[in-house]
C-alpha cells in the first residue's frame, strides 16, 4: 500500500509496511511537473507476467513490489489488490516511466492530484 501526499510543488509516495522491504524503496517524490497524467486502472495490476523483474517481489494474485523493465519502459510496482489501483504517467525527467501503485482510496487520489495539476496548468 502507498499513502499518497502533496507537499508544495511535489507528489510524495510513500511505501508502507513490509512492502518497503518487497519494493526495495520506502518512499518516491516526484515534482508535480513531471506527471503526466493520473489515473485509476485495476487492469494495470492484474495478470502473471509484469515485465522483466530488475528488483523486488513478485507472487502473481499476490503481491508486484518493484521495479520492472516492460515494453521499453521502467515501471515502479507497488500493488496486492488491482481494484486499489492508480497509474501514474511520468515524463522523461524520472527515473521510471510509470508507477502502478496501490491506494487506500483510488478515484480520490486520482482526483486529488488531476485537480493539483489543472490548477498549475
Amino acid at each position: 500500500m502507498v499513502d499518497v501526499t502533496i507537499e508544495g510543488d511535489r507528489v510524495v509516495f510513500e511505501i508502507e509496511g513490509w512492502d518497503k522491504l518487497w519494493a526495495l524503496k520506502s518512499r518516491l517524490e516526484i515534482p508535480l511537473d513531471h506527471i503526466k497524467s493520473v489515473r485509476v486502472d485495476e487492469d494495470a495490476a492484474k495478470g502473471w507476467w509484469h515485465g522483466l523483474k530488475l528488483g523486488g517481489a513478485e507472487l502473481p494474485g499476490v503481491i508486484t513490489a518493484g521495479t520492472f523493465y516492460s515494453e521499453g519502459r521502467l515501471v515502479f510496482y507497488d500493488t496486492h489488490t488491482p481494484d486499489h489501483t492508480i497509474v501514474v504517467e511520468l515524463d522523461d525527467h524520472e527515473r521510471y516511466d510509470r508507477l502502478i501503485l496501490q491506494v487506500r482510496d483510488p478515484a480520490g487520489t486520482a482526483a486529488r492530484i488531476t485537480q493539483v495539476l489543472a490548477r498549475r496548468a
